[in-house]
């Protein structure tokens, strides 16, 4: 106990918060495990009054400096898609009802107050389909969103009600087809898997679309008619009670997929922005770059150093290994905010390897400036395989035979930092040899640390804040969370 009072007196000193004998601090610490998540080492008020404290002697040693500010976190969320709500719908209402409290009522789970969702259909989707999926139709008249009715709107309806002020942003894997060269919604013939994936898609292999051509039509007619249909996607969504605040043009539009996709050029990008970006500030609705899915910093640096494109683009979202072009595009744009658009997905395993990566990628983009994150899916079939034959991970699992449900490792590491980091909390500079932390400053003052101990024994973490520090036992393989408030 005298260590843990020298730590909060610490900290209350460095926040420039006036100490006195009588004052407390509550103190939290959960850690989780394989076979024991989320479980409660310290949860109690805590005295102020002992200052005193020998430097503790630990396997490593983080330091902290609740003063060092970088960037502000706006939120944490995961996505929409199809395959997460007919998964869900297995379930009874009660079931689905304490995953949604769990994931988006405020200050009870994950806590996540952003999400993304598809613009037509994605990887997770039932099958291929788009808004206007009419040969022509230049002037939209046969543009709905009907097909979502089933599906992608009672899934944000039953988040939103959880918490009505989620912000939600989209992005399209393909646009129709028939806006496509190929006129098919894939890039790559399932011939080329070569049995790698249980799937079939109907390309001819001289159809297929290579990365780095530009597999949307570059006549303006097309791409002007593509960013109204952007803009008729916004109203159509608003008239059912959910706001867009923000679009990128195309999931990672360098990679030519066998399930819905479109490559695009930078330049065909540049082309497609100058009719976007107005269409879209017409309704107040934000254009970012993404999603980045490429290590090549020059790709998107094409598009940002394009004054009639930038104008238009107001921050950057990056997934996959657009994570190792992040550092040069944010020396280069320090203005626009990041965002991790996509986390990988894993493998449909749902095991202890996903989950330390998963713990790796948070660690990397938020101590690299991003300022959001964001889970993939939310919620899959044991097994978590895709309409096309890939298997992904999720945050919940559902057993089709049972009809029971259970959430995942990776969902606690996401909850390990969404459950206590709120939007406008400051992300902490850390330093010290210990490299697997992270660290915040919430608004109302209260100070979040999040430890991992990958390793198969257990580790000894010195804590240090300015002349004081405290030692905290880590378990072998897990993840912790000390609050502060």
């Amino acid at each position: 106990m005298k260590r843990l009072n020298a730590l909060l007196a610490a900290v209350v000193l460095l926040m420039g918060i006036s100490a006195c004998q009588e004052e407390t601090r509550y103190v939290e610490i959960v850690s989780s495990t394989m076979d024991n998540p989320w479980q409660t080492v310290l949860d109690m008020e805590v005295p102020m009054f002992d200052m005193d404290l020998t430097m503790g002697v630990g396997d490593s040693t983080l330091v902290i400096d609740p003063l060092a500010f970088q960037q502000t976190i706006e939120g944490f969320g995961a996505c929409f898609n199809e395959l997460g709500w007919t998964s869900l719908s297995l379930l009874s209402q009660q079931d689905r009802d304490s995953i949604f409290h769990e994931l988006y009522a405020p200050g009870v789970g994950a806590n996540f107050t952003m999400n993304r969702m598809p613009l037509g259909a994605n990887d997770f989707s039932l099958d291929y389909y788009s808004y206007d999926d009419v040969d022509g139709d230049f002037d939209l008249e046969h543009f709905s969103i009907a097909h979502d009715e089933a599906t992608l709107i009672p899934f944000i309806r039953e988040a939103k009600a959880q918490y009505p002020a989620l912000r939600i942003w989209a992005s399209p894997w393909c646009p129709p087809a028939w806006m496509k060269t190929n006129k098919h919604y894939a890039n790559m013939s399932t011939e080329m898997l070569h049995g790698r994936f249980n799937a079939e898609n109907g390309l001819a292999i001289d159809k297929q679309i290579r990365e780095g051509e530009d597999a949307f039509t570059q006549d303006p007619k097309y791409l002007e008619t593509y960013a109204r249909y952007f803009g008729k996607f916004i109203d159509a969504y608003k008239e059912k009670g959910v706001d867009i605040f923000m679009v990128m043009p195309q999931n990672e539009p360098n990679s030519a997929q066998w399930y819905p996709a479109c490559t695009w050029t930078p330049q065909g990008l540049n082309n497609f922005l100058k009719y976007l970006g107005p269409e879209m500030e017409k309704r107040g609705v934000d254009v970012y770059l993404g999603t980045m899915e490429r290590a090549d910093a020059s790709l998107w640096d094409a598009i940002l150093s394009n004054e009639e494109s930038a104008k238009y683009i107001k921050g950057m979202g990056f997934q996959w290994a657009g994570k190792n072009a992040m550092p040069t595009l944010h020396q280069k744009y320090p203005e626009l905010p990041m965002y991790q658009s996509e986390q990988e997905c894993g493998n449909g395993r749902n095991d202890l390897a996903g989950a330390s990566h998963s713990w790796d990628l948070m660690k990397y983009y938020l101590n690299q400036g991003t300022s959001a994150y964001f889970y993939w899916n939310i919620s899959l079939l044991e097994g978590g395989v895709s309409h096309w034959g890939w298997r992904q991970n999720s945050l919940v699992t559902v057993n089709e035979e049972a009809k029971t449900f259970k959430f995942t490792p990776e969902y606690y590491v996401m909850k390990h930092v969404s459950h206590y980091v709120l939007p406008g909390a400051k992300v902490l500079k850390l330093g010290g040899d210990c490299k697997n932390a992270l660290a915040f400053l919430n608004t109302d003052g209260s100070l979040v640390v999040v430890l991992g101990n990958q390793t198969d024994n257990a580790l000894t973490l010195n804590l240090q804040f300015g002349e004081h520090s405290y030692e905290v036992q880590l378990a072998a393989q897990s993840l912790s969370t000390l609050t502060i408030r």
